[in-house]
């Protein structure tokens, strides 16, 4: 019999979730699907998560793109909407690892006007 993961300390939030929006972002970048993947990819490594597969980008018939990296006990997506400029980064990490690293890579490639986020313990 396996012993359970251990777990965060009492009165510490397993998960932290944070979500960013970016505004103001190129058109051409938010239609990059290579781009995004890779984004994905090293938004992972940087906050140093371990991915359980590759990412899964899609585009959708409006031109966006939908992309999701599944982790262990976690996973980064991201959105983008050409349209109003916008890409929207959802990470959810183990309280041990800092989502805003992976969120400071995304900030690094696409020049965004704006960046809003919004932080929350889970679990």
């Amino acid at each position: 019999m396996s012993s359970p993961e251990k777990g965060p300390p009492a009165g510490v939030a397993a998960f932290t979730h944070l979500l960013a929006d970016f505004s103001g972002v190129a058109v051409s970048q938010l239609c990059d699907a290579s781009l995004l993947s890779g984004l994905l990819i090293a938004a992972a490594s940087g906050a140093g998560l371990t991915a359980i597969g590759p990412p899964l980008v899609r585009q959708r018939p409006d031109g966006g793109l939908g992309g999701i990296l599944l982790l262990e006990q976690c996973h980064i997506a991201a959105h983008t909407v050409p349209a109003r400029g916008l890409l929207l980064v959802d990470v959810l990490v183990p309280h041990a690892h800092e989502a805003r690293k992976a969120i400071s890579i995304f900030a690094r490639r696409f020049a965004a006007t704006t960046l809003r986020l919004d932080d929350r313990a889970r679990g």
